[in-house]
């Protein structure tokens, strides 16, 4: 898997490296709702000195080429790595994206948008029918006091979710630099 080649000590010694970082790509992104086996296959292309295909990495891992189908798959729909094209490669070629500030971003975006999207909606839909039930039963106080409570409560959550969503809108155009720029790699 290297472009150098090391003795076999050495070899040892930087799978034995690489093997820790790639098991704690996998646990980490567990945290996302990505399965560990993934976030491993994440971890392999991370350090692939090439793009790989769904045989080479099934060979590594010692996984089926289905499993590495659908991981590669969700790998893809959060945007985390790419297909490209290699001239007289006639299979699929992968490669991580190595912007991790992008793939947090387009993560971030295509998780946490769909939610937000959801639960204003919902929640825009339950304040309706709100108003719609206290003018049928306007006369009862009680019910009218637990409704008003309920009712503060989802403006309240409303007013969250249109937070989230300009916090996201700062990560997809890149407004958050201004508030937390990025810091050099350590030399």
């Amino acid at each position: 898997m290297g472009l150098y080649h090391l003795n076999e000590e050495r070899q040892a010694a930087v799978d034995k490296i690489r093997k820790r970082v790639i098991e704690n790509i996998g646990r980490n992104m567990d945290l996302y709702g990505i399965p560990v086996s993934t976030g491993h296959l994440y971890g392999l292309l991370f350090f692939a000195d090439k793009p790989m295909n769904l045989d080479e990495m099934g060979q590594e891992m010692k996984m089926s080429k289905t499993s590495m189908s659908t991981g590669v798959r969700t790998l893809l729909d959060y945007k985390m790595v790419n297909k490209v094209w290699e001239k007289g490669s006639r299979k699929d070629l992968y490669e991580v994206e190595y912007d991790w500030y992008q793939t947090f971003f387009d993560f971030f975006d295509v998780k946490w948008r769909k939610s937000v999207e959801s639960n204003i909606l919902i929640l825009k839909k339950a304040i309706e029918e709100w108003s719609r039930l206290r003018k049928e039963h306007g006369d009862d106080e009680y019910l009218i006091a637990v409704m008003d409570q309920d009712l503060s409560k989802m403006k309240e959550a409303v007013a969250y979710y249109q937070w989230l969503d300009r916090l996201i809108d700062t990560f997809v155009n890149g407004d958050i630099f201004k508030l937390v720029p990025k810091e050099p790699p350590e030399q």
